[in-house]
């Protein structure tokens, strides 16, 4: 058992090793600076199923560290709360497939009220519709899942959230986000104690 486990941890170390560095993780990283801290906009995150569970982490995490951020639900999105738009913010969109139908109505909602707002895309596959129509997509690498039907998102949700990681990496050392700042955000826990010291 434990050397299939062994296995199974190698595969998606190797996926992580496998994503592009040519990606433009750059040229994200600017347009939600642009449109958050700039602008003061904000930046919307979504995706359906378990990538949608990754864009929620990821605005969650860029919303800890000082770049506002929030997730938006496609189903909701269709009964109003597409309203929750405003033309300085910016849309992170993840799938896998770059097909997913819910994510696609949510981006034709999103360009209807703003037709010019930016597009940043977290796929396995950039030739996709999804691929086309975002600003800057960004690749996963579209390594095989570990799930032995090669169906339940794994591999695929290991290499998003890395790839969300590295933008708010990036971010904070593009705004110079403190330890101090950090503690502002979080009150309780243990988080909170160490930023503060108490820890």
């Amino acid at each position: 058992m434990s050397s299939f486990i062994n296995e199974l941890i190698n595969k998606e170390a190797e996926a992580i090793r496998n994503i592009p560095l040519d990606n433009d993780f750059e040229a994200a990283v600017n347009f939600i600076h642009t449109h958050v801290h700039e602008k003061g906009g904000k930046l919307v995150t979504s995706g359906i199923g378990k990538a949608g569970e990754i864009a929620h982490s990821i605005s969650t995490t860029f919303s800890s560290t000082g770049t506002p951020a929030v997730y938006l639900r496609p189903s909701e999105a269709q009964h109003g709360d597409i309203g929750l738009i405003q033309k300085d913010d910016i849309l992170l969109l993840v799938s896998n497939s770059g097909k997913t139908k819910e994510v696609l109505e949510l981006l034709d909602l999103a360009k209807n009220l703003y037709d010019n707002i930016p597009v940043i895309a977290i796929t396995g596959h950039l030739d996709s519709k999804l691929g086309d129509m975002a600003d800057v997509p960004l690749f996963t690498g579209n390594a095989d899942e570990i799930c032995p039907l090669g169906l339940t998102p794994t591999t695929s949700t290991t290499t998003m959230a890395v790839i969300g990681d590295v933008m708010v990496v990036l971010m904070m050392k593009k705004i110079g986000f403190t330890k101090e700042e950090y503690a502002r955000r979080h009150h309780g826990g243990y988080l909170g104690g160490k930023s503060r010291g108490d820890e």
